[in-house]
């Protein structure tokens, strides 16, 4: 494909890492209105290779990411920092071509970009975009969990996996859920103080009888009718649910368990990613070792690999983040 040009107030960025994630797989399944031909991928790290009009933070050279939603950088809630739902706002690899490539169009530099620390590689960046930073504001911005809950994880994939690592870091006390054992061992080595194997088990009652009634905090960081109502379920009376995993429609819409919601005073939440005003407290974690994430990558492949990957995605059995190197 012809290389791209820099529009006014974005770059170019050229591609070393960027992630294959679920999202990735939702856009292939239908899930989300794509224009053809499309190029995915969301998730990002690299260096600014060229500068549009009007961008003044930012130069060629720069190692930079980015946030897989990023804001117009006009309207009220880019302007409070909360690109995050942007109601105009742009995603590489959903509505307009994304990072399984060289080069990659960001748009509202100023506003969308975050530098990469020194320390930090691009296949770790790559994993911040989404995943990471998704699970970092989940916990931190919507849950606003405490030190000494429970935060039970639906789902150990690598937003799940993120998750556990974040709350443990917090202070919290982790249960894992999963049907893969391997990603259930990866959660166990990052700090979760229990696991559910999901594969025939009834998770809100073992749950339950793991954290003496039920978690203060619940993540469904799948996206399933069942992974959704066995996180509600999991939970304490006045209990926190975040809502990370996207939900396909089936039948119309998911249901979801609302007589519990009621009845217990639960809390629901949406979390949407994370805007780039709000990195410097996650990167802070970063750069001082509390948080590792590059621990939670399992494995490196190049565009043809993940052109054979992505269609099965839903399916397969992973226990940490694939990272995408376009010059594999």
């Amino acid at each position: 494909m012809p290389a791209p040009a820099a529009p006014a107030g974005g770059v170019v960025v050229r591609v070393m890492a960027t992630g294959l994630c679920r999202s990735d797989w939702h856009a292939w399944a239908g899930h989300d209105e794509i224009a053809f031909p499309h190029v995915p991928g969301h998730e990002l790290a690299g260096v600014v290779a060229e500068v549009g009009a009007g961008v003044t933070r930012w130069r060629v050279g720069d190692r930079v990411t980015v946030p897989f939603v990023c804001g117009c950088g006009r309207c009220r809630w880019c302007l409070a920092g909360e690109a995050q739902v942007c109601p105009d706002q742009q995603q590489p690899g959903f509505t307009h071509w994304g990072s399984f490539a060289e080069q990659v169009v960001l748009h509202a530099a100023d506003t969308n970009l975050v530098a990469i620390p020194e320390r930090v590689d691009f296949a770790t960046a790559a994993a911040l975009g989404c995943r990471f930073a998704t699970a970092y504001r989940a916990l931190v911005g919507r849950a606003r969990v405490a030190e000494g809950e429970w935060v039970v994880v639906v789902g150990a994939g690598g937003v799940g996996l993120s998750t556990v690592m974040i709350a443990r870091a917090l202070g919290c006390r982790v249960v894992a859920v999963d049907r893969n054992p391997a990603a259930l061992a990866a959660a166990a080595a990052l700090g979760a103080a229990h696991t559910v194997l999901a594969d025939g088990a009834d998770v809100p009652d073992a749950v339950a009888a793991l954290t003496g009634g039920g978690s203060d905090v619940a993540v469904d960081a799948v996206g399933s009718e069942q992974t959704c109502a066995d996180a509600i379920r999991s939970l304490r009376r006045r209990g926190r649910h975040v809502q990370v995993g996207l939900l396909p429609p089936v039948g119309g819409h998911p249901r979801v368990p609302m007589d519990r919601v009621i009845a217990w005073e639960l809390d629901l939440l949406g979390s949407h990613g994370m805007a780039a005003a709000d990195y410097p407290g996650m990167l802070a974690l970063i750069e001082q070792g509390a948080l590792r994430p590059e621990l939670l990558v399992e494995r490196t492949i190049g565009l043809a690999e993940a052109a054979e990957l992505l269609p099965v995605f839903d399916r397969a059995a992973v226990a940490g983040l694939t990272v995408v190197d376009p010059a594999r």
